[in-house]
This record gives C-alpha cells, structure tokens and sequence, in this order.
C-alpha cells in the first residue's frame, strides 16, 4: 500500500495554551475522570487550606455538598494573595487561579511545608470546573472573582468590607469532562476526617445540603494520630493501653509515630507523607519496618524470650495484631510508584529509622508491663507461622494446593487461558447444580461452596488451612497462599461471588471478602473479584417475562404495565431458579450486571471488615445502623 506523503510542519505543532492542557487530558493531572478524580478537586481545594493551617495561620475549615453538587470550601487562613503578580501583570488570585505551576508551593517562598499530590490545585480545579467563585477576606475587604471553564470573568474586585479573614471558593464540576457529577458524602467524610486526625488542633467540617442526604460531621482530635489509632482500633481488642506516640524533628523533616498492638491477626500500617496517604509505602515506612525489627528482636534476646538456637524473630511476626501511623512532614518529596503514592526520598529511611531506635527502645525499657505482653504477642505469631509453614508444607504434599489436583466439586471450564476464564464460587449445593447446568462451560468455571466459611478475622493461616471451603478456594484459584501466594498463577481473571440476595447471602459474601482482603489482597486491588447481581423479583404478563434487580425496579415496571393479570415471583434464592433462568439473569456476559470489587483506600477497606468481623459488637453496631438506611451495596 502506497503511503501519503503528509507535511509534518510548525503548522502542525499544537500549542494548548492556559488551562487547555487540562481540559485536554484531564487524567495526567486527576488521574481519571470517574468518582476518584471528581472527589480529588475536593481534595485540591481543602489542601490549599491545610496549608495554610500547617503554615500556622488556619484552624477552621468547613466544606459544603450544595444543591446541584456545588462544592463550597471555607478557611480561615490568610486569603489568597490579591496584589498584582510582577510575572503576569495580573493578580497573584488570577495567576493562582488560571496558571499551571504557580502558587506559595514552588521555590520555597509561601509554604515551607505542603500537601497536595502535584501542587496544581486550584488552577486544575478551575480548568475543570463549569463554573467557580472565589471570595478572598483580606485587608478589610472582599474581593471577588468568578470564572468559567477556567477563563476569569472579569478583574478580581472589591465587592465589600469585611473584618474575618480568609479564602472562600465555589465550584462546580463540569459534566462534560466527568463521567457524573455525584459526590459522595462518605468518601469525602473519610478523607476529611484522616486529614483532621493528621493536623491535630484543627477543626473540619463537612456539610451535605442535597435534598433527603441531609448530614454534617465535625472533626477536631486534640491528639491527633493518637486518636487516629484509637480509632482505628475501636473494632479491636488492645493489648496495652499505652500508645506509644513519637515527635520528633531532625534535617527539617518532622516524624509522627503513633502505635499500639492489638489481639488481630493482621497488620494495620498506615503512612503518609505531607498528609498524602502512601499507601504503596517508601522510604518513610522500610525505615520504621527496619528499626522495629532491630529493637524487638534485640529486646528479646537481652530478657531472654528468645535464645540463640531459635533464630530471630521475622518482621511479619513482629508486625501481626499492630497499628499504626507514620507521618512525615517534609519540604521536597519525591512521590513515585504507578500512582504516585510511594515516598522516595532516601534520606527518609534513615531518619525514621534512628528516630524509631531511640524512641521505641526507650518506650520497651521504661514499660516492662506493656513491653512483657508485645513480646508474648510477637513470639505467639512465631509459633503461629511456623505451625502454618508445617500445615502448608502438609497440605502441599497432599497435592491440595498444587493444580494438578483440583478440588473435587469444582466444575472446571475448557479453555485455559486466565484472561478468558471466570470462576463463579456459588452459594449452596442446589445453586451450585443450576450454575453448573447453566454454565458457559468454555469459559464459566462453578466451585460450590457447603455454608458459611471460617471467618478469617479471628484465625490464623494455621487454622484457616484446615478449613476445607477455603483450601478448595486456594487450589481452584492456583495462587497457593501466604509467602507462597503468587498472582501470577492465577487459573482465572474473573472471580464471582454469587449468593443469595438474603441477609446470610449477604454474611457470605462478607465472609469471602474478608478471606480475599486479609490473606490474597492482590486479587482485589487488580481488579479481579467481582459480586453478581442476582434478581429479586420475576414479573409475568401474558407470555412477557421480564426480571428485577431492586423494589425500585420492580415498582417502576408495575407503573409501566398495570397491576392487572401479573404473576410476582420474589426469589428467596439461587437454588429457585432453573438452569436457563440462572444464565440468562445472573451468567450471561451479555446481559448480567456484575459489580467489581475495588479496594479505593485500604484503610477504609481495613476499618470496615474489622468492625463488620471483629470481635467487638458495640461498634458493628453502631456501623450498620449507621449504614443500613443509605446502603444497598457497600463500596470497599
């Protein structure tokens, strides 16, 4: 094929000027333009404000959901700067405002300190609004300022007299950039609320005006991490009362440590950097690993709970059952990873790590009591891992967790490729029968589950492995489990839950969740698991068959078709529906509503399976009367 001769020129050469760039691709400077990246121009603005709050000038933030999605965010710090910028001749409000890369964040001159991911806010913000007001309270004036599409519409100007102080800015998202402009009150309630428990003193408040959502949250932790901690381990049983809180500065970077053990069988180590949840780590948290493990280990084997011929104790069991924050403050960082959320300044690790020595060495010397019960929890993991080595090594030898030898009930499709291939774990043996006569059995793998699985919040790997549910899961799956857990043997790419759409459908389903978040995280956080939508409600009129997925469903088709001469049929459960009906509702891929399991934050995701699955009742409580009103499906 001959191919045109095109002239690549100067004329060819796109130049975006202003915030074009943005309208452009908004996902280089939000990531997406789904729910995460419409909540991170929430994120943008309110981080401006904590700015000003770590600069010392703010104390008060209040945040408001409008009517229509309108966002408005409230500070009392100094106010934007309005006098004229020597740069662009404009005001230091419209350059903020419309130009990329300027604000108090760059070369050192406003902020010492600053959160935000990139340090574009507000211009990005701007750029991705329809519309935006900011009112700046400064000097005894208010000035004034509104834009569209990111273009200013007139000069900032004095618009009244004013004696408080402060930046106010109005937006509202533009619907032709985002997939919908919804925000969501929890998401931003969680954020708002760590950002509270990370800046101790100050006072945020989140607002929701929308019609029937209703609500306000006001947070203000005097102990800041400390009570982060708490609250993170309200669900769960302490070990000793004593938080162990660390201070501290050193080369301008300031370290706050906040930690305690509890009877869990997991680790729960959340690290941020300038208020940025990073939440694949750095170097911030290899030096805390490193320096809790020196001391523990060290502690051990001078009050002899450890001898020489039974080895060191592993980080893994010195981190089972511990919570625990680390905050860095720090003037540069350098954010790395696929999304940008892993410290990478090296100087970090061992500024941590020197903190940690002094700091946690002290706190085991000065509190045997509570050092005794850490040292017993952390020899208990020992015991515990090595028991689950022996019941691995025991079930491996079995061929249970080796491919070659896939549990028994489990219906297996032909093809072999991961990428085409789905795994239904089905509730029930009746269910199990219709899915596996129903199946695509090409592509569509069915591993019935007999009742509920051991709920793995209170196990350990030891005793899991002798749970014969759950080591049918491991070997369909191939990834075996623990240090040997490989999700690069994974036999299928799309795992679904398919319960009853009933109350112990729905403690199933928990149940499996928790398995997969505790001990094959992976699987969630690359988008493999995912929830079938099974139908509640079958309507028939004349020879028309039609199926409902909720009440609202069902009530507008009655509205459509009439009340006379309808058959209902309300399904209790899958093991009510024949082969065809169970396919063409809940398993055909052309037709079948599936919800994917995301992990958006892990430490949400953590805080709500250990209080749905802990021990403690008074907060699953609390959580589900709290939820049970707005809730149909609950997004980890």
């Amino acid at each position: 094929m001959q191919r045109k001769e095109q002239e690549y020129n100067a004329q060819q050469i796109q130049v975006l000027e202003g915030l074009e760039p943005v309208r452009k691709r908004p996902g280089m400077y939000i990531g997406t333009t789904g729910p995460r990246g419409l909540h991170h121009l929430v994120y943008e603005v309110v981080d401006n404000s904590i700015d000003e709050a770590l600069a010392g000038y703010c104390d008060k933030i209040k945040i408001t959901i409008k009517k229509g999605n309108i966002v408005k965010v409230v500070d009392n710090g100094r106010g934007i700067p309005v006098d004229i910028h020597k740069k662009t001749g404009k005001s230091a409000l419209e350059t903020v405002m419309t130009v990329l890369h300027a604000g108090g964040k760059f070369g050192g001159g406003g902020y010492k300190v600053s959160g935000g991911l990139h340090g574009v806010g507000l211009s990005v913000v701007n750029a991705l609004s329809e519309k935006v007001e900011v009112r700046v309270n400064k000097n005894g004036k208010t000035y004034y300022q509104s834009y569209k599409k990111g273009k200013p519409e007139k000069d900032v100007t004095v618009i009244g007299e004013s004696k408080e102080r402060g930046t106010t800015i109005t937006f509202l998202p533009d619907s032709t950039i985002f997939e919908e402009i919804e925000f969501k009150y929890e998401t931003l309630e969680y954020r708002l609320r760590e950002l509270a428990f990370l800046n101790k003193g100050i006072t945020i408040k989140i607002e929701d005006e929308r019609e029937d959502k209703e609500k306000e949250s006001i947070f203000y932790y005097e102990g800041g991490i400390v009570e982060f901690v708490k609250h993170l381990n309200k669900s769960r049983e302490s070990i000793h009362n004593k938080i162990l809180y660390i201070e501290k500065e050193k080369n301008e970077v300031v370290v706050e440590i906040a930690m305690q053990y509890t009877n869990a069988y997991t680790e729960n180590i959340h690290t941020f950097a300038n208020n940025i949840n990073t939440q694949e780590g750095g170097t911030h948290l290899v030096g805390f690993k490193s320096a809790l493990t020196r001391v523990i280990n060290d502690y051990a084997k001078k009050n002899n709970h450890i001898k020489e011929k039974d080895g060191n104790l592993l980080g893994e069991d010195i981190r089972e059952g511990l919570t625990a924050i680390i905050s860095v403050k720090l003037i540069e960082p350098q954010f790395q990873g696929q999304t940008k959320t892993k410290l990478g300044n090296s100087e970090i690790r061992g500024i941590v790590e020197s903190i940690v020595n002094e700091n946690l060495n002290a706190f085991m010397n000065e509190n045997p009591i509570d050092a005794k019960k850490i040292m017993e929890k952390c020899l208990s993991a020992k015991r515990a891992r090595e028991a689950a080595k022996k019941a691995r090594e025991l079930t491996r030898r079995k061929g249970f967790l080796e491919n070659s030898t896939l549990p028994g009930k489990l219906a297996d499709c032909s093809e072999k490729d991961p990428a085409l291939s789905e795994i239904y774990i089905v509730e029930g043996d009746s269910a199990g029968g219709s899915a596996k006569q129903g199946r695509d059995r090409k592509t569509q793998a069915i591993l019935p589950l007999r009742g509920k699985i051991l709920n793995v919040e209170k196990a350990r790997l030891d005793k899991i492995l002798k749970y014969k549910e759950i080591i049918a899961m491991i070997t369909a799956f191939g990834t075996s489990i623990g240090e040997d857990f490989n999700v690069e043997k994974l036999r299928y790419h799309k795992i679904i839950i398919m319960t009853d759409a009933d109350v112990d459908g729905a403690h199933i389903k928990t149940l499996i969740l928790t398995f997969l978040f505790r001990h094959m995280r992976q699987l969630l956080e690359q988008g493999y698991v995912y929830i079938a939508q099974p139908p509640l409600y079958k309507v028939k009129k004349g020879k028309v068959i039609t199926y409902h997925y909720s009440d609202r469903e069902l009530k507008e088709k009655l509205k459509e078709i009439g009340k006379n001469n309808i058959i209902i049929q309300r399904y209790k459960g899958l093991g009510e529906m024949n082969p065809d009906q169970l396919w063409e509702t809940t398993m055909d891929p052309e037709v079948r509503t599936l919800l994917q399991v995301k992990i958006e934050d892990a430490a949400i995701a953590d805080e709500i399976f250990s209080t749905l699955m802990g021990d403690k009742v008074e907060p699953r409580r609390n959580f589900i009367k709290k939820n049970a009103q707005y809730v149909t499906n609950i997004d980890i």
